[in-house]
C-alpha cells in the first residue's frame, strides 16, 4: 500500500477527530464544560404583607431556573432588612399538612425551583413594617452558582402576582 493510499484511509478519521477536538475546545471556552452554568431568576418574586396581629413572620416566593445540566441547590437567603430567613418545605399529609425547615431546596438540571405557598418558600422572621406594593431586595445563595440578587414585591394576603 502506498503512502497516498494509506492517507486516503486515515484522512476521514483524522478529519473527524480534528473536528471533535475543535468543537470540544469551543464548548469548554464558552463555559459548557468543567463547571455548571449559573442559575437565573425567572422574573421578579413576591412576598406576603404580614397581617396585623398575626405571628411576626411572612414568606417570600421566587422561581429560579437552572439552564445547565448539573443539579444545584438553594442553601440560604438574605434580604435587605437582615432578619432571619429560613428555607422551608410544606409536607402534605392527606387534607392536613405541616412545614419544616430544610437545609437546601433542589434546582434540577434544565428545570426550575418554584417557591409557592403550597410547596416551599422563604420564611422571614420578624420583618419590619412593610407596605403593599413595596419592592424589597434578596440575595439567594446556591451550592454551585454565584449568589443571585432578586427583587420581590410585597402583596396583601390573598393576592398573587400578575
Amino acid at each position: 500500500m502506498t503512502i497516498l493510499q494509506r492517507l486516503k484511509v486515515v484522512a476521514p478519521t483524522l478529519g473527524a477527530a480534528t473536528l471533535a477536538l475543535v468543537l470540544l475546545t469551543g464548548w469548554t471556552a464558552v463555559g459548557g464544560a468543567g463547571r455548571p452554568r449559573p442559575v437565573e431568576a425567572a422574573g421578579p418574586g413576591w412576598m406576603l404583607l404580614p397581617t396585623a396581629g398575626a405571628a411576626p413572620a411572612t414568606a417570600a416566593f421566587f422561581t429560579v431556573r437552572n439552564p445547565g445540566d448539573v443539579p444545584d441547590e438553594l442553601v440560604a437567603a438574605d434580604w435587605q432588612f437582615g432578619s432571619r430567613i429560613t428555607l422551608k418545605r410544606h409536607l402534605h399529609q392527606g387534607a392536613a399538612g405541616r412545614w419544616e425547615p430544610t437545609p437546601a431546596l433542589p434546582v434540577p438540571p434544565g428545570g426550575e425551583l418554584v417557591l409557592t405557598p403550597e410547596d416551599a418558600d422563604l420564611m422571614i422572621a420578624d420583618p419590619p413594617p412593610l407596605t403593599a406594593g413595596q419592592w424589597v431586595e434578596f440575595t439567594l445563595t446556591f451550592r454551585h452558582s454565584p449568589p443571585l440578587r432578586v427583587s420581590a414585591q410585597v402583596l396583601p394576603p390573598g393576592a398573587r402576582p400578575r
